[in-house]
């Protein structure tokens, strides 16, 4: 049996990883997304980053699938998309998950929102709204 740690370090391998710096540069341009694999308790309590499209880790893959019935159009856009969690294992995990359907522009932030949030980057209280279609 594999463990989280092998998976993890397997993706890592093959996943473009963003120091904090990189993942700066590139938050707020008009071809980049930002994707929050988190849960919802997650954000509700430590925050977003601003302008982050939210993809519930065990939504993502029926999101990105055009041909899903859960697909969102926010995925079908011709954009980088940079993927992070709160500590960058499941962001990673999933990036692998999506460039193994096909997704050739994703990518994730190193050490996720925790390292995000600790060299400063901008964080916002999540505000409840409408799911994006």
């Amino acid at each position: 049996m594999k463990t989280v740690k092998s998976l993890v370090a397997e993706a890592m391998d093959i996943v473009t990883t963003h120091s904090f710096d990189t993942a700066r540069a590139l938050h707020g341009r008009d071809d980049v997304v930002f994707v929050d694999v988190r849960d919802v308790r997650e954000l509700e309590r430590e925050g977003v980053i601003p302008g982050a499209v939210h993809a519930p880790r065990g939504m993502l893959e029926f999101w990105f699938d055009p041909t899903s019935p859960y697909h969102r159009e926010v995925f079908a856009q011709d954009k980088d998309f940079v993927l992070f969690c709160a500590a960058g294992w499941r962001s990673a995990l999933s990036a692998r998950t999506l460039m193994e359907m096909g997704m050739q522009r994703v990518s994730h932030v190193e050490g996720g929102f925790e390292a995000w949030k600790a060299a400063g980057g901008p964080v916002a209280q999540k505000v409840t709204s409408r799911v994006e279609k």
